[in-house]
C-alpha cells in the first residue's frame, strides 16, 4: 500500500513538471480563461502533506468540513505530497489552487513568481519539528563529518537545521558538502529507516517522523521554533473565487476548533486519514506525543516570516526577497471576528 501511495505522488510530480515545461498556459478550474467558469461547481485543487503538522487538512477532509463549507459551489480534489517543495512546484505549474505548506516553500513560491503567484491566507500549525540525533551526540559540534536527513532541499526543516548549524559554526552546502552533510530524503519515513540502520546520525523532521526517530532510540538535540504550516492560495484563484477561499478558511477554522475541543478524537481522525494514504496507522504513543508538540493555530505569525526568509538567504538557499504583500488575512479575520475569535496579523 505504501509503495502505491508514493508511486502516485511521484506520478503527480512528474505531471506537474511536464505541465511546467509546456508552452501552453494552464488555468485553474473556474479561473479567468477556463471554460468551466460558468459551468457549475468550481473544482478546488488542494495540496497537503501526510504529516501531523498538517492535521487541520487531514481532519478537514476526513470530517467533511471542506465539503460542507463548499456546498454546491465547489468540489474538493486533494493531492497528497511528500514535501512542501513539491507543492511549490505544483502551485507554480498551475496544478494546485491552494496548499498547506511550510513557510519556506511559500516564500519560494513568492520569490520565484516575483510576488505574483500566491497569498498566505491563514496559519495552521506552530511547532512540531525537531533535530533528532543519536543518543551519543550531545552537541552540534559532534555532528561535524556526519550526515543528517531533511525532507527536501529548501523546505522549512531543511532551512531551519542549516541555519542552526551555521549558528553553531558548522557549514553546509546545497550539494551535501560542508562540515555536516545534509541529505534531502524522501519520503520522510525513509529518514526513520536510515536512522535505524545507522546510515545517518540524525534528521530534521516534522511530526510524527521526529517522534518516530526518538522512539527508534534518538534524542532531540534542537526543537525548531516557529510556524510549521500555513495555508496559501494562488492569487488567480483568490481573485476569481473569493467566496470559495472563504469556504476553505471556514473549514480550516472548524478543523482547528475541533482539535482544541476534542483532542483525543482529533488524533484518531487525523490518524485514520493518514492510514488511508500510507496503509498503516501511527502507533498510539507516537501519535499522542506528535500532537503534544504542536500548537494548532490559525495565526501565521506574520512577524516570523522575514526571519524564515533571512535564514534561507543566510545559508545560500534563497536570494534576498521582499515579502510585502505576501499575506492576505482579511478574509480570515472577518471569519474569526464573526465567530468571536481573536483576529490575527501584524
Amino acid at each position: 500500500m505504501r509503495r502505491v501511495v508514493f508511486a502516485a505522488s511521484a506520478a503527480v510530480v512528474a505531471a506537474v513538471l511536464a505541465a511546467g515545461c509546456s508552452s501552453s498556459p494552464s488555468t485553474s478550474a473556474g479561473s479567468p480563461g477556463s471554460s468551466s467558469a460558468a459551468a457549475g461547481p468550481v473544482t478546488v485543487r488542494l495540496g497537503y502533506l501526510a504529516n501531523i503538522t498538517h492535521a487541520p487538512a487531514l481532519i478537514g477532509v476526513k470530517n467533511g468540513y471542506f465539503a460542507k463549507a463548499l456546498g454546491s459551489a465547489g468540489t474538493l480534489k486533494t493531492n497528497v505530497f511528500t514535501s512542501g517543495t513539491q507543492e511549490t512546484t505544483a502551485i507554480l505549474a498551475g496544478q494546485l489552487d491552494a496548499a498547506y505548506v511550510g513557510p519556506n516553500p511559500a516564500i519560494n513560491a513568492w520569490q520565484k513568481s516575483d510576488g505574483t503567484a500566491i497569498k498566505i491566507v491563514s496559519g495552521a500549525a506552530t511547532g512540531g519539528a525537531s533535530v533528532v540525533v543519536k543518543p551519543s551526540i550531545t552537541s552540534a559540534a559532534q555532528l561535524k563529518g556526519q550526515s543528517i536527513a531533511t525532507p527536501s532541499l529548501g523546505n522549512t526543516q531543511d532551512v531551519a537545521v542549516r541555519y542552526w548549524l551555521k549558528q553553531q559554526g558548522l557549514a553546509t552546502s546545497a550539494t551535501g558538502g560542508g562540515d555536516v552533510s545534509v541529505k534531502p530524503t524522501s519520503p520522510n519515513s525513509a529518514a526513520v529507516l536510515e536512522f535505524q540502520s545507522g546510515q545517518i546520525a540524525g534528521a530534521s523532521e516534522p511530526s510524527p517522523y521526529d517522534v518516530q526517530i526518538v522512539k527508534a532510540g534518538g534524542k532531540v538535540l534542537y526543537a525548531e521554533p516557529g510556524v510549521t504550516t500555513v495555508l496559501m492560495v494562488t492569487q488567480s484563484f483568490l481573485s476569481a473565487h473569493p467566496d470559495i477561499v472563504s469556504d476553505l478558511l471556514k473549514a480550516q477554522i472548524q478543523a482547528n476548533d475541533f482539535i482544541k475541543s476534542n483532542p483525543a478524537q482529533a488524533e484518531q481522525v487525523a490518524n485514520d486519514q493518514l492510514a488511508a494514504y500510507t496503509g498503516k496507522p501511527i502507533k498510539a504513543d507516537i501519535l499522542d506525543q506528535a500532537f503534544k508538540e504542536i500548537t494548532f493555530t490559525n495565526d501565521p505569525d506574520v512577524a516570523s516570516l522575514n526571519d524564515d526568509a533571512n535564514q534561507a538567504v543566510s545559508v545560500g538557499l534563497l536570494k534576498s526577497v521582499k515579502l510585502d504583500g505576501i499575506f492576505d488575512l482579511g478574509p480570515l479575520n472577518r471569519l474569526l471576528a464573526a465567530s468571536g475569535e481573536a483576529q490575527v496579523g501584524a
